[in-house]
């Protein structure tokens, strides 16, 4: 949070108003010149979920939360996608800060939202072995039955019903397009 409240005062003082694209990428720049490290996932990964709804982490991401030194998970249904995002804790941590300071605590919808946010969160663990039990409501608010697809998003680890990946998300045309427009700004 302290980075963000810097960049946040440090911006408006020095240009005002800014696009939260350049903004983002002054704050990569800053926590680059620093050596602040930030924990990010790449990956793209098929799993099956026992009857039970345990699902072993991909191996690759349960290396980086360990090295990490992330204890325990958060598990959220995405806001726009119909897939599960797993939550480092400390990422959990800092989104919930984030949105806590941008909400108003004695504005009645603004606590709903927030209390629906996270209501809709579960705390998860990793076994021993690498898997995390995944509560059956949220594998049916998806539609994952078996077998599943581990995304790496940034900070974060998407958990899809495999069929849902099997043709991309945006049409290909129409993303490179929309990424051009995006990189023109």
């Amino acid at each position: 949070m302290l980075v963000d409240n810097f960049f946040a005062n440090f911006s408006v003082e020095m240009w005002g108003k800014v696009d939260n694209f350049v903004l983002l990428q002054h704050i990569n720049l800053y926590l680059a010149e620093f050596d602040v490290e930030m924990i990010q996932f790449l990956g793209n990964m098929e799993a099956k979920a026992d009857t039970k709804g345990r699902i072993f982490v991909p191996a690759i991401f349960r290396k980086r939360l360990q090295g990490e030194g992330e204890e325990f998970l958060v598990l959220r249904k995405d806001i726009f996608q119909d897939c599960l995002v797993l939550y480092p804790g400390s990422v959990w941590e800092k989104e919930i800060e984030i949105l806590r300071s941008r909400l108003n605590k004695w504005n009645r919808e603004q606590q709903q939202i927030f209390r629906q946010f996270v209501l809709d969160a579960e705390r998860l663990e990793m076994d021993a072995s690498g898997r995390v039990l995944i509560p059956k409501r949220y594998l049916q608010m998806v539609s994952i039955d078996a077998d599943v697809r581990f995304l790496g998003v940034d900070e974060t680890i998407e958990v899809w019903a495999k069929e849902k990946l099997e043709k991309p998300l945006v049409d290909p045309d129409d993303f490179s397009s929309k990424l051009q427009q995006l990189m023109e700004r």
